[in-house]
């Protein structure tokens, strides 16, 4: 063996003058740095808030450029390829590479999701595109802004346009309107002159959460994310485990056709709050963290403005409340996607066990709630749990909040009983529109698939319609006419699961767009969509890939002559 001196490798007797002076790779530029330095201000430089720094740079910049990721990467010590694998898997960062143009200064996203597509949403892209420069403005497809009661829906900016015409868009353009309007809403003097956070107080101050958690339990509280898990339990699960603990609200509301989270917090966010901080005082948390989604811009601001209120009055500390913002993924309403995401990283699903009741948030035990579920602890903590269990209707108890859209007259959210059939709930939102004869409905979102008209005296509850092969979901009732297509219908709910699986898993991400492109024939291979969907139901991660199929089985199975 050769003498050491004598060998050949990293290692050098003399120095040459030819050594690197910086690391291999990409070296932050001065510029950039400084750019990036200025936007977080003095934000504490943790991991966990990538994805908040991101919307910074994007919110000012319009898009990501390689030079702010290498800076952002830079001042959090992360590498470069962590940045860049998080910034594109979210629908609303821009990255532009070196030698890409940049996106034009304006976008125009266009919903296509069903209610959306069913009023015209490929028609109106078609127009605005055709309308506008497309060097000044981006037209863009986008899944379901929760705004289902206004299809079809347009976001211009950060500006959302109801009932939209490419007419009523364009004048929006011109008079420069791309921020969001703030409706009216139940603000902290007024909540508190009717009573609001007194329980809160009280039970803080001597309450005694078993009794409150026997309350929840009492008034049949499930979970209206779309799970239905009895609320209460969760509570017990939680304070089992050692703390720290956390509580996350899921407030990424991405099932279209659902808008009820919006709709109570663009109206009385304070009562949403105050059962989020119920909760939390419940299973001691040191922390709760809101993740709400990026689709929501007047919700953030509203939420920003009632948190601050709250830390004023001294409900709160400063920073006892993190309002989280997300970036377009569906796949993040999956709790540990959530979780995953709040933590500053892709929203990817964990495997479980373990379950987030035990290593949730940043490996601690988390409660996890979703808005209407946290509205409804304050309405029981405060009224007590017949505001819930005194309504019974056809053998169910208790009641529910429908986001109902389509062939009705009058869309929107409407509180019924929770034994109520399909044909009340179209009764509530105005009948039928004219002209139109009930032919099917989505139950609850694109993950219940399409039941016919016939289930017409079956209550729309939990556990009611599993007979039928599907469930309640979140409540997001679709309702088509004779003047709609069912295998159109199906195919535009299976293209939203193809745009938003996260890819993690292969008999979701593949099974999603090869079902796409069986759907696209003339005639559906029954048996081979058929065999594709057992595989998508047995072996995907999560609730994605496993319920994608009730698109495919509930068209073959109650309208087979269309496809």
């Amino acid at each position: 063996m050769a003498p050491l001196d004598d060998q050949k490798g990293i290692w050098k007797r003399k120095g040459t003058g030819k050594s690197r002076k910086t690391p291999k790779g990409r070296q932050a530029e001065d510029g950039a740095l400084r750019e990036v330095r200025a936007l977080l201000g003095d934000r504490p430089r943790r991991h966990d808030l990538l994805i908040e720094f991101l919307h910074l740079i994007q919110d000012r910049h319009g898009h990501l450029s390689a030079a702010h990721i290498c800076a952002l990467a830079e001042e959090l010590r992360l590498a470069q390829a962590e940045v860049y694998e998080v910034a594109t898997f979210y629908a609303h960062f821009d990255v532009v590479r070196e030698g890409e143009t940049p996106p034009p200064a304006l976008t125009i996203r266009v919903c296509d999701s069903l209610s959306c597509e069913m009023a015209g949403a490929q028609a109106l892209k078609a127009a605005l595109e055709a309308g506008t420069d497309p060097a000044e403005v981006r037209v863009l497809r986008a899944p379901c802004m929760g705004r289902c009661d206004t299809a079809p829906a347009v976001e211009l900016g950060h500006n959302h346009v109801d009932h939209a015409t490419a007419e009523k868009v364009i004048a929006a353009m011109h008079a420069g309107e791309v921020e969001p309007r703030i409706p009216d809403y139940k603000r902290y003097a007024e909540y508190l002159a009717d009573g609001g956070y007194r329980t809160l107080v009280a039970l803080r101050e001597n309450g005694d959460w078993e009794d409150l958690q026997e309350k929840i339990s009492e008034a049949g509280l499930r979970g209206m994310g779309g799970a239905g898990f009895p609320s209460g339990k969760k509570w017990g699960f939680v304070r089992a485990n050692p703390g720290p603990r956390y509580l996350a609200v899921n407030g990424d509301e991405g099932e279209p056709g659902t808008f009820k989270d919006r709709h109570h917090i663009e109206r009385d966010p304070h009562m949403f709050l105050e059962g989020m901080l119920i909760a939390a005082w419940a299973v001691e948390a040191e922390k709760c963290y809101l993740y709400m989604r990026d689709e929501y811009p007047a919700v953030l601001w509203i939420l920003r403005r009632a948190i601050s209120r709250l830390e004023a009055a001294g409900i709160v500390a400063p920073g006892y409340i993190e309002l989280r913002r997300g970036a377009g993924a569906y796949i993040c309403g999956e709790e540990s996607a959530m979780i995953e995401s709040i933590e500053g990283k892709r929203g990817i699903p964990r495997h479980r066990p373990p379950f987030v009741a035990q290593v949730g948030l940043f490996g601690q035990p988390t409660l996890v709630h979703n808005v209407e579920s946290l509205y409804w602890v304050a309405r029981v903590a405060r009224f007590g749990p017949e505001v819930m269990n005194s309504v019974e209707r056809n053998g169910r108890t208790g009641l529910r909040n429908y986001s109902v859209s389509g062939r009705v007259k009058e869309p929107g959210v409407y509180l019924l009983p929770a034994g109520s059939t399909i044909l009340d709930v179209i009764a509530a939102a105005g009948g039928m529109l004219d002209g139109h004869r009930f032919k099917a409905f989505q139950p609850g979102g694109p993950s219940s698939g399409l039941l016919p008209a016939s289930v017409d005296d079956v209550p729309l509850d939990f556990d009611t319609l599993q007979p039928f092969g599907t469930f309640i979901g979140s409540a997001a009732v679709v309702i088509l006419s004779d003047w709609d297509d069912c295998r159109a219908a199906a195919l535009n709910m299976m293209r939203f699961f193809e745009d938003e699986s996260c890819g993690q898993c292969t008999p979701c991400r593949v099974g999603c767009e090869k079902a796409v492109k069986l759907m696209q024939a003339e005639r559906w291979d029954g048996a081979l969509l058929e065999d594709l969907c057992q595989v998508m139901t047995d072996a995907s991660i999560c609730g994605l890939g496993q319920a994608a199929p009730n698109a495919i089985r509930s068209t073959l199975k109650f309208f087979p002559e269309e496809v």
